[in-house]
């Protein structure tokens, strides 16, 4: 079902209070607030790298008026983390609305690590942290490695090397694609009864 021309189906897990939101208001946003509240001690990782997401995803996409953080989607239900809580949604949105990228390099960024070209490269550089024996996230998060800190961090956009093909339709060569929404809109939710 994944394609559907200029528009693509997109999974998306989401808590009954951004359902309401959409009921009430036709679209909703994720704000800053939000992600402090949901990730609580673990707030300054989460945040240090959405805000690095966001500045480099409106280069992408642009965020409407409103947003301040994305909202997180699948194009397989099964990538999806469907907690308890959360209702999933199955979304049509247009292409040129979603910033699209590898799920697994994400999670390699949220662990504040280095994003290589290749495997080869992130190997090459783990050997090299290990002999200066740092640790990616203490590079990021101390002032103590501002170098390391800079590669590190530099090596993030590589994270959206795969959103123009899967954006025009193409095979990108993402092992799972992960997808960002500035909003979802109210109109973008595909039935129940119209589901494949």
């Amino acid at each position: 079902m994944g394609d559907t021309g200029d528009r693509v189906i997109l999974y998306a897990a989401q808590a009954e209070a951004v359902l309401k939101a959409i009921e009430r208001d036709g679209r909703c946003f994720s704000r800053e607030e939000y992600v402090r509240r949901k990730y609580g001690e673990s707030g300054p990782i989460f945040l240090t790298v959405y805000k690095w997401f966001v500045k480099e995803a409106v280069k992408l996409v642009p965020m409407p008026q409103g947003a301040e953080f994305p909202y997180w989607s699948f194009m397989n239900l099964y990538s999806l983390d469907q907690s308890a809580g959360t209702s999933t949604l199955t979304l049509s949105v247009p292409r040129d609305e979603a910033v699209f990228f590898d799920m697994y390099d994400w999670n390699k960024i949220l662990c504040l690590k280095y994003l290589g070209e290749d495997e080869a490269d992130e190997k090459a550089f783990q050997a090299y942290l290990k002999q200066l024996g740092v640790r990616e996230m203490d590079a990021v998060l101390t002032g103590f490695y501002p170098d390391l800190k800079q590669k590190i961090m530099g090596s993030w956009p590589r994270l959206f090397r795969h959103h123009a093909k899967i954006r025009a339709g193409e095979e990108s060569g993402a092992k799972s694609v992960q997808a960002a929404l500035w909003q979802i809109k109210k109109e973008w939710i595909v039935p129940e009864g119209q589901r494949q």
